[in-house]
């Protein structure tokens, strides 16, 4: 008679794996919670006056208010047109060529060097654009592949006969769309923001060739910070964002479920 109980290697396997993802964040947090005025773990001494001076910092201030306007904004303008774009791409997926798919993954098919200095070359030398919109435009382009990925895994298993018959009985196209096509992608639309939120959030290859003076992100500022001071702030950094992202996590959690997003 056979077992349920896990083999022990599997469970050994297991826990390494975990151990492999769960010590690193201990460590950050444990950097960041130290009283010393260096980077060190195990933390001598617990205090929370690196949190406190990442708001001190006006660069810190001035940069998490710039990620966040770019991520939100170019996750909503990637949304926009990768949306329409995925649809496109399933329900029409016989008539239009086949490398058209491939061109909305080019930006991630180039190193994201070459790709932050083309951008550089095309938009703030070339085209004059201002730092912000040379910016948005960048992050827009490099989270537009995975919001055409995602939608389109959500559209793949989704019948459009039910449009056609919506559209037969006489439903306008866009009013089918919105009341039937994209109710059943939501769980798809909702997990595509997530993700291009968190990936432009954290970019950093292209934001350091497309920021300038007064305006950066903040990974380019924390990684401004580590150049000139060894001190706990830049843990403190990484562990707020890690917050962020549980944050975010526990609002979908809260309001759909996790399993509604794996649908």
């Amino acid at each position: 008679m056979m077992s349920d109980r896990p083999h022990p290697i599997l469970i050994a396997v297991a826990a390494l794996v975990y151990l492999f993802l769960m010590v690193p964040l201990v460590i950050v947090v444990g950097a960041a919670l130290s009283d010393t005025t260096y980077l060190t773990f195990p933390p001598r001494g617990l205090s929370l006056r690196w949190f406190e001076n990442i708001f001190e910092i006006s660069a810190f201030r001035r940069t998490i208010v710039t990620s966040l306007q770019i991520a939100f904004l170019g996750t909503l303008i990637a949304l926009l047109i990768g949306v329409p774009a995925a649809y496109a791409l399933n329900r029409f997926r016989v008539e239009l060529p086949r490398w058209l798919g491939t061109l909305f993954v080019l930006p991630i098919l180039v190193p994201e060097i070459v790709f932050g200095f083309a951008l550089l070359k095309s938009l703030t030398v070339g085209a004059g654009l201002p730092i912000f919109a040379a910016l948005l435009i960048g992050h827009t382009l490099i989270v537009l592949p995975y919001v055409v990925r995602v939608i389109s895994a959500s559209l793949a298993s989704f019948d459009f006969s039910i449009e056609e018959a919506a559209i037969s009985l006489g439903s306008a196209p866009v009013k089918t769309f919105f009341t039937i096509v994209l109710p059943n992608v939501r769980a798809g639309v909702i997990a595509a923001f997530i993700l291009a939120f968190i990936t432009s959030l954290n970019d950093v290859s292209v934001s350091l060739f497309l920021t300038g003076p007064g305006i950066s992100t903040l990974p380019i500022q924390i990684l401004a910070h580590v150049e000139q001071f060894f001190d706990p702030t830049v843990a403190s950094v990484s562990v707020l964002l890690m917050f962020l992202t549980v944050a975010v996590m526990a609002i979908v959690e809260r309001t759909l479920g996790l399993t509604f997003l794996a649908k």
